[in-house]
């Protein structure tokens, strides 16, 4: 895992020092609303924190794996060969148990613009499925 300073700003572009934002929930919080878990889970992944990503991946999302060795190296390597530049928000739905959220990530690889579908199992929110707009 990369360091982040608990002072730093919060690479999901809240304004708030890392500790009073996405901290919280990678140190077990449950997210009350599925943009902060997209918001936590984009973090994660720029800090290469692998077991957030898993915890927070429904089992009937498309990279699900049922054997986490192969699972952690997968997201290891891309969040390790890939620089995370930026989260711009587009829109955010969200009902009981289905949200949506459209963002657009600025990575090394170049702009990821993405609509993840997130599904509220028991009281916690997580990321099932995505579709990339044109």
């Amino acid at each position: 895992m990369k360091k982040i300073s608990p002072n730093q700003p919060c690479p999901c572009g809240s304004q708030n020092k890392y500790k009073k934002c996405c901290a919280r929930y990678h140190k077990g919080a449950l997210p009350a609303t599925a943009l902060l878990l997209m918001k936590s889970r984009y973090v994660a992944y720029t800090i290469g924190n692998t077991e957030y990503i898993i915890k927070t991946t429904h089992e009937t999302n498309a990279d699900y794996m049922s054997d986490i060795t192969l699972w952690k190296k997968s997201i290891d390597d891309f969040a390790q060969y890939t620089d995370f530049f930026g989260l711009k928000i587009i829109d955010f739905s969200e009902g009981e148990r289905e949200a949506f959220v459209t963002f657009k990530a600025k990575l090394s690889s170049g702009e990821l613009y993405e609509r993840s579908r997130f599904l509220k199992v028991g009281n916690m929110w997580l990321y099932e499925s995505a579709t990339f707009p044109e």
